[in-house]
């Protein structure tokens, strides 16, 4: 009962400046550790840094640039781009959504650089994407046999959100609906076919990857969904919606889901303000940031959009922000009870407070997102008051 007052008092004391200070004392404590964008990353093994991991935490630095402009974010995102040539990792002819995620950056970035030319190698590897069937076993759409499916790339949850929003944004720039339309068709065949289906309507939740439909159970007998698995995808829905007409059929289609999942999700957020890393199982159960930080973006979002009723989501922001302060941010910035790589709850486990996470890169993108978002709604809120 003490921890939900201490809780409740924060929440009443939070103002837009105190989200944006946290925000930067986060970016700060990275972008002085990673202070050379073009350095690869080491763990295990050495890899670009143009790989997914990095790209979130670029998607969270521009999106706490729209709220905090500073030219330092720019030149430090424009330095990894132009390192990595606005090049997918591993080349335009790359299907794997990862790679592919660093393209998103690379479109916000092209006001900045001058020309949109430099988005050419995003194109081209859509393009070929679109045209190159996936010939795996477990890519092969249900309605059409055993035949490879043009459809069949995102057999897992987490490439949703590392790809479809950037076949949007090529969409909003060309004004070419072959990018958004196959996008939607690549979306639906993960969400009704990949398993047999990966989202859960009646749950509003989705299951990670094919292994993880039913039969396969927590030890408590309970469905496995994955926090994080499930924050890509709530993200992903945002970041689409954000590049299409709200009047475009798509757009009402990912806006139903959008709806489902945020019912889904208010359901079984902890009292504490966090998600577990198993959403509605007992098993790991415990704070986790990286899913925290992609609900209470989508769900501050969908306040701004009126879509979701502030009475009902408003506390469920609060709660989520509050704790993740109180009991995740270091002073010195560092993020703790982040969950490492992986595809389900229990990996990087045990979690903790101090316990560093084998990347640190897209956590702090994800709480950028969170917090950018947060930000937006408290000012909102904040003028409305101003303007009575």
């Amino acid at each position: 009962m003490l921890a939900i007052m201490v809780i409740l008092g924060a929440m009443a004391q939070t103002t837009a400046d105190d989200v944006l200070g946290v925000a930067r004392k986060a970016n700060d404590y990275f972008m002085q550790k990673y202070a050379d964008p073009t350095v690869p990353t080491n763990v295990n093994k050495v890899r670009p840094s143009s790989l997914w991991t990095r790209a979130v935490y670029y998607e969270g630095l521009m999106a706490l640039n729209d709220i905090d402009p500073q030219q330092r974010y720019i030149d430090y995102a424009l330095t990894w781009a132009n390192f990595h040539q606005w090049t997918p990792r591993n080349g335009v002819k790359t299907c794997d959504a990862d790679d592919q995620c660093c393209g998103q950056t690379y479109m916000m970035l092209m006001k900045y650089a001058g020309t949109d030319t430099i988005i050419n190698k995003v194109r081209q590897n859509l393009d070929y994407q679109m045209t190159t069937p996936n010939n795996k076993k477990n890519a092969t759409a249900k309605t059409k046999g055993t035949q490879p499916s043009l459809y069949g790339w995102w057999t897992w949850i987490d490439a949703i959100q590392m790809a479809m929003p950037l076949y949007m944004q090529m969409y909003r720039q060309t004004g070419d609906a072959k990018y958004r339309d196959h996008a939607m068709a690549m979306y639906r065949w993960s969400r009704n076919e990949c398993g047999g289906g990966l989202f859960n309507v009646k749950d509003g939740l989705w299951w990670r990857d094919a292994d993880y439909v039913p039969p396969y159970k927590e030890p408590d007998g309970k469905d496995c969904y994955w926090s994080r698995g499930n924050g890509w995808v709530y993200a992903a829905l945002v970041r689409c919606m954000n590049e299409l007409s709200p009047k475009d059929k798509a757009y009402k289609a990912l806006k139903k889901d959008f709806l489902r999942m945020s019912e889904g999700l208010r359901r079984c957020q902890r009292e504490d303000g966090f998600w577990n890393p198993s959403l509605v199982s007992t098993n790991y159960a415990m704070p986790e940031t990286s899913g925290t930080a992609l609900f209470l973006y989508g769900m501050a979002w969908g306040i701004q959009k009126g879509y979701l009723k502030a009475k009902v989501y408003r506390p469920v922001c609060d709660k989520a922000w509050t704790v993740m302060v109180r009991d995740a941010v270091h002073p010195d910035g560092f993020l703790g009870w982040m969950q490492g790589t992986g595809k389900d709850p229990s990996a990087g486990q045990p979690l903790s407070y101090t316990k560093v996470p084998d990347f640190e890169d897209y956590g702090t993108g994800c709480f950028l997102l969170g917090a950018a978002e947060y930000f937006k709604l408290l000012r909102t809120d904040n003028v409305k008051l101003m303007s009575k």
